[in-house]
Formats: structure tokens, sequence, C-alpha cells
């Protein structure tokens, strides 16, 4: 879990279909809950790991299942983040402060918050182990740890964040930095990179390029911007349909993509970035940019990393449809942690919510789970101040849309759910 708080993926949940669920609009009693340095017991039915989307959701479930007072909650991060407004927190369109809330607000009342961090899991005993030597038992466990972000691998970073003209959305210690520099641009090159690893919401990279280009449009400087998306993948977009909409409004837009560029390191000194040619390993070339903005290398948080209950990577090796872990019945993985080959969004951790839910309801009961998740996940593509695109696909990159018209045409009104809906719903529903 990052040091810098508990952060939530793109996007927040199904849009149609999470209002027409009335079980789910069931509001349960929440309020502060006061953090505990070390766990009150050494043993909790259900342990949930992570106090991001998805170990809130799940805590707040199996309170209902088998009472607060037998779920435990270990979340080291006094701050509970919505990313996804971050985005529009650094195009200038939201505050930062609307983004953060006390992570006691959002905990379920009554669930044990065990205010430490997970330094080894042992699924063979039925245990983890904490900071100071601290071991915890459970029948249950479910992990829900997040991704974790390494600017570090990128050579000149995170040191270069000290300079101007640079940013990134992903860190709350440098969104700020972005909207600055997209103020601050004067004349010359407006780079935005993806990195070549998994990233939690693929679309984010180039929401932020669209947004910067509509304000250079706005303030009368586009004509002297040069806007580059140098991405490490080779499609814009996973999802043909959507990938289509976005090449046009590239077109349209006179924006450069270079595709199988993957940043390697940033002199920010001299303002200079430079690629790897993916198609050419070890050939690199230097770009001079006047705005730089940075989405780092991703990963499996490290004590996921050569853990039991992870594969060979790093990530938790879960059924893809069921959510159970593949070896340990009694452990199970959801959202941005877990292998599950979806993006990694907070939609996807919506839906994966009410799958597994089911999936531990029957594991209880000792019966096979019969829910299946289907993979969807979503990402509302921000393509300007008041224009979205919303990408809503599953598992075989195939559209699972939500509204009866064409979402791959930006709309005003996706805009506002994305901006406003999503946010409250995300608050007030999916948490609870």
């Amino acid at each position: 879990m990052s040091a810098i708080g508990v952060v939530s993926s793109c996007s927040c949940l199904r849009p149609g279909a999470w209002l027409l669920k009335p079980g789910m609009q069931q509001m349960s009693s929440f309020g502060l809950h006061t953090a505990a340095r070390c766990a009150a017991k050494d043993y909790y039915e259900v342990l949930v790991l992570g106090g991001g989307a998805g170990g809130i959701t799940m805590s707040a479930r199996m309170k209902r299942k088998v009472g607060a007072g037998n779920v435990a909650v270990v979340e080291p991060s006094k701050t509970h983040y919505y990313q996804p407004l971050w985005t529009l927190v650094g195009g200038g369109a939201k505050r930062l402060v609307t983004s953060a809330r006390p992570t006691g607000s959002v905990m379920p009342k009554g669930v044990e918050w065990i205010k430490s961090r997970v330094t080894a899991l042992d699924p063979d005993k039925n245990c983890v182990w904490l900071e100071n030597d601290i071991k915890i038992s459970y029948k249950y466990l479910i992990i829900a740890l997040g991704i974790s972000l390494h600017y570090e691998k990128i050579k000149g970073l995170p040191e270069g964040f000290d300079h101007p003209k640079i940013g990134s959305n992903y860190s709350v210690h440098t969104v700020e930095k972005t909207w600055k520099a997209l103020q601050d641009f004067k004349e010359g090159n407006a780079i935005f990179t993806f990195p070549n690893t998994p990233v939690k919401c693929a679309g984010a990279p180039q929401k932020i390029m669209y947004l910067s280009e509509a304000y250079w449009r706005k303030t009368g400087k586009r004509s002297k911007a040069n806007i580059m998306f140098n991405t490490s993948l080779g499609v814009i977009f996973g999802v043909k349909k959507y990938a289509d909409a976005l090449l046009e409004i590239i077109k349209e837009r006179n924006i450069t993509v270079n595709y199988k560029r993957n940043l390697v390191e940033v002199r920010a000194d001299k303002q200079e970035a430079v690629f790897e040619n993916l198609d050419k390993p070890g050939v690199t070339e230097v770009h001079q940019y006047e705005m730089l903005h940075v989405t780092p290398p991703m990963g499996p948080p490290d004590v996921l990393i050569n853990s039991p209950v992870s594969d060979q990577i790093g990530w938790v090796d879960v059924d893809k449809e069921t959510l159970q872990h593949k070896k340990y019945p009694n452990v199970f993985g959801i959202g941005d942690c877990t292998n599950l080959p979806t993006s990694k969004t907070a939609a996807a951790v919506a839906a994966q919510s009410g799958v597994l839910d089911k999936t531990i309801s029957l594991v209880m009961k000792n019966q096979l789970p019969t829910k299946k998740y289907d993979g969807y996940t979503s990402c509302p593509l921000v393509t300007g101040y008041n224009k979205v695109i919303l990408a809503e696909f599953d598992y075989d990159a195939q559209p699972l849309e939500t509204f009866p018209i064409d979402q791959s045409k930006e709309r005003v009104t996706m805009y506002h759910m994305k901006a406003d809906m999503m946010p409250f719903l995300y608050w007030n529903m999916l948490l609870k």
C-alpha cells in the first residue's frame, strides 16, 4: 500500500446496473471509527488486507454476514483517496481536497481497523504477520492490497519532480504539479507517457492529454504546443470500438502518437525525456519537453512478491470467475492486486464485489461457488472539460455497455456522470 494513502482505481462503478439493483442501495450503519495501532484480537473470522475500494466494500459486506466484531481491516494509511478524480485535479477542473476523506470515516462502524502494514502471508497456517511481529489468524482472508507505483524505476525520478514542467496524476504529491505545468506552458513539446507495465485505469494517461489540449485551445496556446503521446503499447486502447473513436479525436486535434516507446529516464534539469524503442531494444531517443506528464511503472505490492498466494509475477492468483484463490479455498482476492485479466479499475471492483460476496457466502456453507465474474470494467475516457466517452467492456475486450446509446460518442452527460455522479455514488454507495 502506498505511503501516500489509500488510493482507489479509475472510474467508480457500473453506472446503470448499480442504480438498478435495490439490494445495493441498502445503506448500512457507518460512522467514524477510532484507529487501533495493533489488533484488539489475534483472530478474526474475516480478515481483510487493504483499505481501498475493494477492502472497504468487502468489509462492509462481511460485517453483514458475520458481525462487525468478527471482521478486521489491515490498513496503515490515515487518508482514503478517490483517485479517479485526480484526472480532473491535474486538469484544473477539481480540487485535490475533494478527493480525500479520513480512512476512519469510510471504515464500517464496528469493524476493527488495524492500523499497521502486512509484512508476510502464511496461508498454510491461516495467518498473516504485521509490523512489530504481530500475528493475526483468520478463518477467511480477503486480499485487496491494490497496486504499487514505481517512479524510481525511471532514472531521474522521483527527484525530478522537484523541477517545474513535470507532473503526474497518479500521486497525491505530484497531481497538482500537472496543473501547474499545464498553466505555465509556453511553447514546445508536451509529452504524455504510458509505461511498459500493467497500470490502473489504462485510459488515464491520455485523459490528461485531451484536457491539456482543450485548455491550450481555450487559452490561445494550442498553436504553440506539439502534443505527443508516447506509449509502450502498440494500440491506443485495448477495445477496438473505443480505440477507433479515440483515433478520430487524435487526428482531429493534431496529436502525435508514438507507439512502442517506453520512458526510461527524465533529465529534469535539462527538460529532456529519454525513451526506449521497444521494437529496437537498447535503442533510445531523447525529446525536449516544455511539459511532461509521467505515468509511472506499476506492479504488485512488495509483500505479495514471492508470496505463497501469488503467481510468478506477484499478483494474487485467483480464479477469474469466482475470485477464489486457486490453491487456498479460504483465501480470496479483489481489485488491482489480483491477476484477473481485465483492466484495473474501481468499476471492476464494484462488479467483482458482488460476485465475491456470493462466492464467500457459498464457501461459508461448504458449497461450490456458482456466480461468475465476466470481467466487466469501465473507463470514462475524458476527452475535454465537458466530454466523455464511456468505455465499458468484458474479459474478451468486447463492449458491455449500460446505456441504449452509442457510448463511443463524446457526450456531455457522461462527463457529468464522471465528474459529479460517480464520486457521490462511490462515497455513499459502493463503500457501504
